[in-house]
């Protein structure tokens, strides 16, 4: 999430009984009526209500396409890779009342003391690394399959070597790029069950096997693309077949990051 840059309004005048606007309790209902479609837009994180009506990434009460105005978003500020400083851009108006229920909420499963503490430190730790990781094993899969294409049309053996080299690249950044993302997927959203992520670790998994597959028989049969018998059909399809494989995790990794906005 992100709130753009702007100075802070100037705190309200004090009310009839010395309390200002900002501390009083708000409910839960309260707080969903100002969801920014034709009303206020109101946010709240860790107890506090704060009107974000006059920034232009909440119009229409949606932020990034996927944060909605008028509910807690605690859990989606603290995944983000800003903190709570930028709500105080914004004016607080009230403090968000929580109700006792029968049952405890299921807390989600806690970060260790020593990982909390690197975070906090080192913020960009929240979301740089599989973004910095990940670009490499899908463009290493992406010339595995074009330098192989490219040595069946046209014959040339240093074609067929690159794509070797490309394929062995492939292998050795899939798993740290899996890593990264499954340690992504617990810090910024606590390991939640989401459908991108289960498509993403599911398929993710199964390409690097075949990667590792396809390095293996190459290493063990240097000649399998020389000559289109069976098996070098086979090898063929299968290094072509990284392509969609790889566009495919990428695709749903934006979607966890730059979801689409579905309307009607």
């Amino acid at each position: 999430m992100y709130v753009e840059d702007r100075a802070a309004p100037e705190p309200p005048a004090l009310g009839a009984k010395g309390a200002r606007p900002r501390d009083r309790n708000m409910d839960k209902e309260e707080l969903e009526e100002n969801d920014g479609k034709g009303r206020p837009t109101y946010i709240s994180a860790h107890g506090r209500v704060v009107d974000v009506s006059a920034s232009k990434l909440w119009k229409g009460g949606v932020h990034m396409g996927r944060h909605n105005a008028g509910h807690d978003l605690t859990a989606d500020i603290e995944a983000a890779p800003h903190g709570l400083e930028v709500l105080d851009r914004y004016p607080q108006v009230g403090v968000l009342r929580t109700e006792p229920t029968g049952a405890p909420a299921a807390e989600p499963p806690a970060l260790p003391l020593w990982l909390s503490g690197l975070l906090m430190r080192y913020p960009l730790l929240r979301r740089h690394p599989h973004p910095a990781v990940v670009h490499f094993p899908i463009v290493f899969s992406l010339s595995a399959s074009f330098f192989s294409v490219l040595y069946v049309l046209t014959g040339n053996r240093s074609f067929d070597q690159t794509a070797f080299y490309c394929l062995l690249g492939a292998v050795l950044f899939m798993p740290l790029g899996i890593i990264t993302g499954l340690a992504t997927w617990w810090i910024n959203y606590m390991a939640r069950p989401m459908r991108p992520a289960t498509i993403k670790k599911n398929l993710s998994c199964a390409t690097v096997v075949v990667a590792a597959f396809l390095a293996a028989w190459r290493a063990s049969v240097p000649g399998v693309l020389g000559s289109m018998t069976a098996s070098g059909v086979v090898y063929l399809i299968l290094v072509v077949a990284l392509t969609p494989a790889v566009l495919i995790v990428a695709y749903y990794g934006g979607m966890l990051t730059f979801p689409v906005e579905r309307k009607g």
